[in-house]
């Protein structure tokens, strides 16, 4: 099995890793199936293991793109660990392989295992600050930077090279990009546009592929930000 780098498998040990896994029973899904339900009272755990989900959630009415989650990540956590109901859906995209592991002996391995308590937190706090950093383009930024930024964050993770470019492997929508960033369906339409005509994208149904990542992550940087957006060497880590 291969998982993403910074993924919760991928930072476990070897040895650690399998003793979680074996603790599963595998499941595996067609696209456009659940695995979660929101505000459901299971308690268990997902270990992805091939293919991509997306999270969402019910937000004012509106059922809002929320993230993706990789090979390797780690799904239902938040309800195994409170015993609250779920606080989002998760849905396949694409055939995917998953390791179910009961709440009780997620636990019982928690307690055992020291170092992947740590990690569970790890991944658990970096998750909350991606979201926070969201949160905080909102305010600081215009529609354009946002989804550029996104774009470029999403191709470089789960992005997989072609002729063409980067091909972006989850089928994402306009709308679902519009309420991943807090825009309105119709702005994201004309963002995309302009990515198209800056040479950045090319589009197809469903299917978004980065021609030019460089020129895309300039976008993503607003004119006097010298945080470095674009510039940095190591890979994002995939909690989009």
């Amino acid at each position: 099995m291969r998982f993403a780098p910074g993924s919760y498998l991928d930072r476990l040990p070897p040895q650690v890793r399998g003793q979680l896994l074996a603790l599963g029973t595998e499941r595996r899904f067609a696209g456009g199936r659940r695995l979660m339900r929101e505000g459901d009272r299971a308690a268990h755990v997902e270990l992805l293991t091939r293919g991509f989900v997306k999270i969402t959630a019910i937000v004012e009415g509106v059922e809002t793109l929320l993230a993706i989650r990789v090979p390797g990540d780690i799904l239902g956590e938040t309800a195994a660990l409170t015993g609250r109901p779920r606080t989002a859906t998760v849905t396949s995209c694409g055939r995917v392989t998953s390791v179910v592991v009961t709440q009780v002996a997620f636990h019982d391995f928690m307690r055992r295992n020291p170092q992947a308590a740590l990690y569970m937190a790890a991944t658990m706090g970096e998750r909350l600050q991606w979201a926070n950093e969201r949160r905080a383009d909102f305010a600081a930024y215009p529609a354009e930077v946002r989804l550029a930024r996104l774009l470029a964050e999403i191709a470089e993770t789960i992005g997989h090279h072609s002729a063409e470019g980067i091909v972006i492997g989850v089928g994402l929508s306009q709308p679902e990009l519009a309420t991943m960033i807090g825009i309105a369906e119709a702005t994201a339409q004309k963002v995309i546009r302009d990515l198209r005509r800056e040479g950045a994208i090319t589009t197809g149904y469903r299917k978004i592929t980065v021609v030019d990542l460089d020129r895309l992550r300039a976008m993503g940087v607003p004119a006097g930000d010298d945080t470095g957006f674009g510039r940095q060497s190591d890979p994002p880590t995939p909690y989009f």
